[in-house]
């Protein structure tokens, strides 16, 4: 990303709002505030910000509507604040796709790291041209194909409409076949956090097995490793 991204914070308390917006600019972000849900879904209409910072307690509509409508714009990253604290809110959240979330009251130093953090994995840096001959950007597990490159799954030649985190998730995976893995480890590898809620990895697998596996409730290819965490099993040649 050549320019600073812009972020849209969307809080209808304006100290909450002014000093997310303060911390942001300080470290180098653009920053558009809206504070009701129909006028964030109308400025992101009239220009989709890179990332959006989405209170859910919102007047006009509430935080989980207006994120619906965003996404309908186009895949941009949304990190949701919450003053509920309550799980039942950050996993229905985390099943719509949000790719983070921090409860209030929070750190606004952290809430920069974790823009930060969406951010870089939103959108990578192009990769400077290796000496070396490049990793094949496109492979095939079973009826699975993923484009990392361009940022695409296919499975049975049907798309998968994969979050940002979903794909990601996937192909750290895919990278490391038959690798245990426990949830504090794919926070700290796939999220870039150091400290985070597990039930985050839980529902991300949990939503990806809903996209991958062709039975979901009995995995094959995300293997749970019970009191430890979670392997990739790619299908042998013989589909076994």
């Amino acid at each position: 990303m050549d320019n600073p991204a812009e972020v849209l914070v969307v809080d209808d308390d304006p100290m909450v709002a002014e000093v997310v917006t303060a911390y942001l600019t300080r470290a180098g972000l653009r920053v558009r505030r809206a504070a009701d849900g129909p006028s964030a879904v109308a400025s992101a209409e009239a220009h989709l910000p890179d990332l959006v910072v989405l209170d859910l307690m919102l007047p006009g509509l509430d935080g989980f509507e207006v994120y619906r409508r965003i996404r309908e714009l186009g895949p941009v990253p949304v990190i949701m604040l919450t003053a509920r604290g309550t799980e039942g809110d950050r996993v229905r959240g985390l099943e719509l796709g949000a790719d983070d979330y921090v409860t209030k009251p929070f750190s606004p130093r952290e809430l920069v790291l974790r823009a930060r953090s969406v951010l870089r994995r939103a959108y990578p840096p192009p990769a400077e041209t290796p000496e070396a001959p490049p990793a094949p950007a496109t492979r095939t597990i079973g009826d699975l194909t993923l484009d990392v490159a361009g940022r695409r799954a296919v499975k049975a030649d049907e798309p998968l409409a994969l979050t940002s985190r979903e794909f990601d998730l996937l192909a750290f995976f895919a990278d490391r076949p038959g690798q245990v893995f426990t949830r504090t480890e794919l926070l700290q590898h796939v999220w870039g956090w150091e400290f985070g809620d597990e039930s985050t990895v839980t529902v991300h697998v949990r939503r990806l097995r809903e996209k991958v596996e062709d039975d979901p409730h009995r995995p094959r290819l995300i293997v749970t490793v019970w009191g430890v965490g979670y392997r990739f099993d790619p299908p042998t040649e013989e589909g076994t």
